[in-house]
């Protein structure tokens, strides 16, 4: 009797487990299929915006951008910049030889040109 109680009991709890890992799995095809939508969506916009539009919008981002930068206090801006060194320093580290050597070569011709 125990020992049937027992079982029952674990095969409520399997199935309990079970039941929230479908909802969860539900949950997550419903949002992937939501994400999938919106993507389509923002593709579908991008290939009917016009040129003058696209240029708008990167005009405006980067109003905002030098908006938020002319707010900024000394500190955020050091941390801002400390950011972007130690990012480039764990990229360069990631790179490969023919990276490395890809982006000496192009520096190169930057600064040649500059001349």
């Amino acid at each position: 009797m125990k020992r049937e109680r027992r079982v029952a009991a674990t095969d409520e709890k399997r199935n309990r487990r079970f039941s929230t890992m479908e909802k969860g799995a539900r949950r997550q095809e419903q949002n992937n299929n939501l994400l999938t939508v919106m993507a389509e969506r923002g593709q579908k916009r991008r290939a009917e915006e016009t040129e003058e539009q696209r240029n708008r919008g990167l005009s405006d981002m980067a109003q905002r951008g030098r908006e938020r930068k002319a707010e900024e206090t000394e500190e955020q801006r050091n941390s801002r910049l400390s950011d972007m060194a130690q990012r480039s320093q764990e990229r360069r580290v990631k790179e490969s030889k023919e990276q490395m050597n890809g982006r000496l070569v192009t520096q190169d011709v930057s600064r040649d040109l500059k001349e």
